[in-house]
């Protein structure tokens, strides 16, 4: 991975800003594109005690073992690059891509993260935004502490 990252720094040193700039502007779509597509996909009571379901449930427990530690990789990998996308000056979908980061990522305290960053206002209403768009319904959120 080091080696990766090294070679790409590298091929955007040789050939100048005008590289960083389109990498940046591809992975700000790339993220919007897997945000749309995650957010949009959610069952409407996603975020409610009836929404939770388990992942892969009656499939074989080696086929289940193997997604479950791919799903959680993927979600730590979503995680940084949402931390990385909500600096300043870096585009992207930062906190859209840190909640679906950890909605794939299983840990203890994962659910009142998640309730916390749904209920951002900001977040919130362009979740349910991007869902009108594609004609799904908003998402139902159960009742707590937070702005909505």
């Amino acid at each position: 991975m080091s080696d990766a990252f090294h070679r790409l720094l590298h091929f955007i040193r040789e050939m100048g800003w005008f590289w960083g700039v389109v990498v940046s502007v591809v992975a700000a779509v790339a993220s919007l594109a897997l945000a749309a597509v995650v957010v949009v996909s959610w069952p409407p009571d996603r975020f409610t005690h009836t929404g939770e379901r388990a992942f892969l449930e009656g499939r074989h427990p080696v086929l289940r073992a193997l997604a479950i530690g791919a799903k959680n990789v993927a979600g730590v990998l979503l995680v940084l690059l949402g931390i990385v996308m909500a600096l300043p000056g870096v585009p992207g979908q930062g906190f859209l891509t840190i909640l679906i980061g950890i909605t794939l990522v299983d840990f203890p305290g994962k659910r009142r993260i998640e309730l916390s960053l749904i209920r951002r206002r900001s977040v919130f209403r362009a979740v349910n935004q991007l869902r009108q768009r594609f004609g799904r319904p908003p998402l139902q959120i159960e009742p707590g502490p937070g702005p909505i």
